[in-house]
């Protein structure tokens, strides 16, 4: 109770510091709100820092060296055989435990391994070593939090190379489809901006990064459960702590009226695959342009001991052009498991993030004039 209270108490706080800050009288484009001397405060911070990403890297190299030893004798092959699924007391294919949605493959495909879907092994592995290298020394301009300290730098998860190029296995050009003209619009328009409500919810505290859809974020902070019912699929996100209840046999789903942040999901299996119909997103929710019309088709197999493969399928003709897929291999991981998730930090920090942003607002209003 007294930590609900203290929640409440901070945001009311949060609310009122907001509204007293002051806001442009129009919006400006968030290019607006950057500061153009940006790369020349970068230069300045490395110049001062201590540190260089040589030496960052110099410190952890034993420890990186030993991840990269262990984590290059297995190669995730999406053509490999794959294995029966264990089977949960009833019979159901057998999801449980703890995985990670981490991937240092790009979401699309580079230029330069345009009609390549895939990698040798030797080149796989020196793509890993290279990303790896790179994720292990840090730039000591970059400000962000101590990822590493607290094993949270996708190097120091269970990820492993892999033999696609993208993501994106469909289309097969590796590539997201072209934006309709609403979606352009929408995407424009969900742009981080200096008011509140512009900015995305998971800087709100609103929702996690863990989408709906799944796709990984830049550091090792995909960690989710899965726990199983006969009649529900349980999938619970470390960011934000958000809790997927995933409905198994003939439920039908909700009305079109009813909305909420991670949509509506219906399940059923296919053989070894968990299939999930996910509808009726908010229509005020942000994911890359698209908002309440978002059809996601996911599909969860266990395709070894160690490894559950997550596939999901994108549709909304309002938003792209044509439906697209991503391929993500899930490694297991070790416990203890999730950590209480407290989002606190962004609650306090957004004051001075939208600070910052009606500065640049005002300065930009200030030139027009």
């Amino acid at each position: 109770m007294n930590g609900g209270i203290r929640l409440f108490v901070s945001l009311t706080a949060v609310t009122a510091a907001l509204a007293a800050l002051p806001a442009s009288a129009q919006s400006p484009p968030p290019s607006a709100l950057i500061n153009q001397a940006s790369e020349e405060t970068v230069e300045a911070a490395r110049a001062a820092s201590p540190h260089t990403s040589e030496s960052t890297y110099a410190y952890f190299r034993e420890e990186a060296e030993s991840f990269i030893a262990e984590a290059t004798r297995r190669i995730w092959d999406p053509n490999a055989p794959r294995e029966t699924s264990p089977r949960t007391p009833w019979g159901d294919p057998d999801l449980t435990g703890y995985w990670l949605n981490v991937a240092y493959v790009p979401l699309e495909r580079p230029a330069d391994l345009a009609g390549n879907p895939l990698y040798t092994e030797e080149e796989a592995i020196t793509a890993f070593v290279r990303w790896a290298t790179q994720d292990a020394s840090v730039d000591p301009a970059t400000v962000h939090y101590d990822w590493t300290e607290f094993g949270m730098d996708n190097w120091q998860s269970p990820i492993r190379p892999n033999l696609r190029t993208s993501l994106v296995v469909d289309p097969p050009n590796g590539r997201v489809p072209p934006l309709t003209t609403g979606g352009q619009a929408r995407l424009e328009q969900q742009a981080r901006r200096h008011t509140l409500e512009s900015r995305g919810l998971y800087e709100r505290c609103i929702q996690g990064n863990q989408g709906p859809p799944r796709v990984p974020f830049l550091q090792n902070t995909g960690q989710s459960q899965i726990v199983q019912t006969p009649e529900a699929v349980i999938l619970i996100t470390q960011a934000n702590s958000d809790v997927r209840i995933i409905r198994l046999g003939e439920t039908p789903p909700p009305p079109p009226s009813v909305r909420s942040w991670l949509g509506e999901s219906r399940g059923h299996w296919d053989d070894d695959t968990l299939v999930i119909e996910t509808t009726n997103f908010h229509d005020g929710r942000k994911w890359d342009g698209s908002a309440g019309n978002l059809h996601l088709q996911e599909r969860l197999t266990r395709v070894a001991g160690d490894t559950i493969l997550y596939e999901a399928t994108m549709t909304d003709p309002t938003t792209w052009e044509a439906p697209w897929s991503i391929e993500v291999p899930w490694p297991m991981m070790e416990p203890p498991g999730l950590f209480e998730f407290a989002c606190h930090e962004q609650n306090y920090g957004i004051i001075n993030v939208l600070r910052g942003a009606r500065v640049r607002a005002a300065e930009y209003e200030a030139a027009r004039e």
